[in-house]
């Protein structure tokens, strides 16, 4: 004789087995949204991300900067004075003058200095716009992480609502017959605690979804709707092997690194430019008009109130002796280049270990995957097998209700494990440098592109070539809904009794 818990246990297990099975992959309206546009979102709006592409275009600055030292410099000044105080015996001070001259530098021979510092910076540009990579790839593994916790978490609240559910109908049917004296006292203690139990890990599955929520609205910078089951990730390894060896070819931070070795050594040759000769030409001229100011203290004579003149020459610059600063200089570039190899072999250590440990991670939980959906289906068996022998008198409400726990428990482990291998599955295709806007599809209008504003500062020489005043380019979430537990309805994909 079946009673009313038991249908509902029935029910209730379909329905898990149902969830089981497509917990990561609710179904989405028309209007929904999915990981490629929340990941355009961030590409376009997340402000790490801006504010680094905004750091890379003054990181491109500097190759101007450096040029800069190298081409002619003209200066010009003026200055008008007026004598308020002639002093007694100068008879023939000027009341007033204008004052003006103008100097032509144009460096000849520096050492090296100018050609290295370039070099340098260019390198930085190559190594900044290799870690503006580092970062859209940070970026988007946050957001996939953000995106597959609001999925399992929903999915979780499901969960917990559903057991909450079936515990407050345990309890009614076991209050019924606790009043009709087929069960004890000890029965309906034991599933008033469970029940309260459950709505304990209800609360604390919809605090979770609400904290996954805001994090995704931080990354993404709008609220998530009806997210869409995830796509499958392409290209990913076969091996670990394989992974790592796609690594070190083509990760950011590895990319960076060895830009910045690069640098290092043209730093050295900067610094052992300053042991040697400058060399510049120089070409100055002036101009003095008194304004009929001055005279020649003599009656009758006039004197000139203009005068002009102008100098051209070669400026030899040869450093003697400076204490041994320029020594130092070039030890200490040399001790920098040390730091920047030993650097790169961290960074590259770095790689392999987490390319290997993401690749490891998405496997285990691949295997989980497998497990942990077995142990669902005996689980709902094993459920379905006390609830009937419980109505034969050889269980105990106990018995059930530990049952139902162990099934919530695999159902969670589940949804758990299938987030999981997603974002480890994502975290090795970072670190093989593969999880990039150009890599991912992503929706929406072209792709920044940092060699673009490179290519355009370079060679500038203008002194008034300033760019528009800054604006903000990542969008504010205040006017973002605060997050709450709210979920849809649990899709009961359970076959019709």
């Amino acid at each position: 004789m079946h009673d009313k818990t038991d249908i509902e246990t029935g029910r209730r297990a379909r329905w898990l087995a149902g969830l089981a099975l497509g917990a990561l992959a609710l179904a989405a309206p028309a209007h929904a949204e999915t990981l490629q546009g929340a990941l355009a979102k961030a590409y376009e709006n997340n402000p790490t991300l801006t504010g680094a592409r905004a750091g890379q275009r003054a990181n491109d600055e500097n190759v101007p900067i450096q040029k800069s030292y190298g081409l002619p410099d003209v200066g010009v000044q003026a200055s008008y004075d007026e004598n308020v105080i002639v002093p007694g015996n100068s008879f023939n001070a000027p009341g007033r003058s204008l004052t003006a001259g103008g100097q032509l530098t144009v460096p000849l021979y520096q050492g090296g200095a100018v050609r290295n510092a370039v070099k340098a910076a260019k390198y930085r540009v190559e190594a900044g716009q290799a870690d503006l990579r580092a970062t859209e790839a940070s970026i988007f593994s946050q957001v996939v992480g953000a995106y597959m916790d609001v999925i399992r978490d929903i999915a979780i609240v499901q969960l917990n609502q559903k057991n909450v559910a079936v515990l407050k109908t345990n309890l009614q049917a076991t209050s019924d017959r606790f009043e009709i004296g087929d069960l004890t006292r000890t029965d309906v203690a034991q599933s008033q605690a469970r029940l309260a139990l459950a709505e304990g890990d209800l609360r604390t599955a919809e605090s979770n979804l609400i904290r996954s929520r805001e994090t995704y609205i931080k990354l993404v910078g709008d609220a998530p709707v009806d997210l869409q089951p995830p796509p499958a990730l392409p290209n990913l390894p076969a091996s670990a092997e394989d992974a790592v060896a796609i690594a070190l070819n083509n990760n950011p931070d590895i990319d960076s690194a060895n830009q910045l070795l690069k640098a290092s050594d043209a730093d050295i040759g900067t610094a052992k430019a300053t042991r040697a000769p400058k060399v510049s030409a120089i070409l100055n001229g002036g101009y003095n008009n008194y304004l009929g100011s001055l005279n020649s203290g003599v009656e009758g004579v006039s004197v000139l109130q203009e005068t002009s003149s102008a100098a051209a020459g070669v400026q030899v610059t040869l450093p003697i002796f400076t204490g041994g600063r320029r020594s130092a200089q070039v030890r200490q570039a040399q001790s920098r280049s040390s730091q920047a190899i030993e650097n790169y072999v961290a960074v590259e250590r770095d790689v392999i270990a987490q390319t290997r440990g993401a690749y490891a991670a998405w496997q285990a939980n691949e295997r989980i995957i497998a497990a942990t959906e077995q142990a669902v289906g005996a689980n709902g068996l094993s459920l379905e097998g006390v609830r009937a022998e419980n109505s034969v008198g050889t269980r105990s409400i106990l018995d059930i209700l530990n049952a139902e726990q162990e099934y919530l428990n695999a159902e969670v482990q589940l949804v758990s494990a299938r987030r999981n291998s997603y974002v480890a599955a994502f975290s090795v295709l970072a670190a093989m440098g593969k999880a990039e806007a150009r890599d991912l599809g992503i929706e929406g209008g072209a792709l920044y592109d940092p060699e673009a504003n490179y290519r355009r500062v370079k060679g500038q020489i203008w002194d008034w070539a300033d760019d528009p005043k800054p604006q903000q380019v990542a969008t504010d979430t205040k006017a973002v809904p605060a997050a709450d537990a709210t979920v849809p309805p649990a899709i009961d994909t359970a076959l019709p009794q």
